[in-house]
């Protein structure tokens, strides 16, 4: 595991490679294919694991392991890109939302939202 205070590197383009393999795999058999499987069960399957990812990695937070909590962070990012693939929302969809917030507070983001 890296110590974040020394490697400050971060490659995201792993995201982008994922979200390409994701796209990639739902012609696949859900036989040979997890993703694929998932993709098949369509939205709301993805979306249920989504949350079963997330409750795993807030547990793992509070536990205090890190490498436990990167590797639950993984899984997390992995089904919320499939969960993205099934909903038909790209990847770079969600940067530009995150590209276009830079700059902005969170609490003056939040009070400008219109889906209060």
């Amino acid at each position: 595991m890296s110590d974040p205070m020394t490697d400050q590197s971060i490659d995201l383009n792993v995201l982008q490679e994922l979200s390409d393999t994701i796209r990639s795999r739902k012609a696949d058999s859900a036989q040979t294919s997890y993703t694929a499987k998932l993709l098949q069960g369509g939205v709301s399957e993805c979306a249920k694991k989504l949350g079963e990812e997330a409750v795993e990695t807030i547990i793992a937070a509070m536990e205090g392991n890190a490498e436990h909590l990167a590797e639950e962070s993984a899984d997390l990012l992995y089904h919320w890109l499939v969960t993205l693939e099934a909903a038909n929302v790209p990847l770079a969809d969600v940067m530009a939302v995150l590209r276009a917030r830079q700059g902005t507070g969170g609490l003056v983001e939040k009070a400008a939202r219109t889906d209060k």
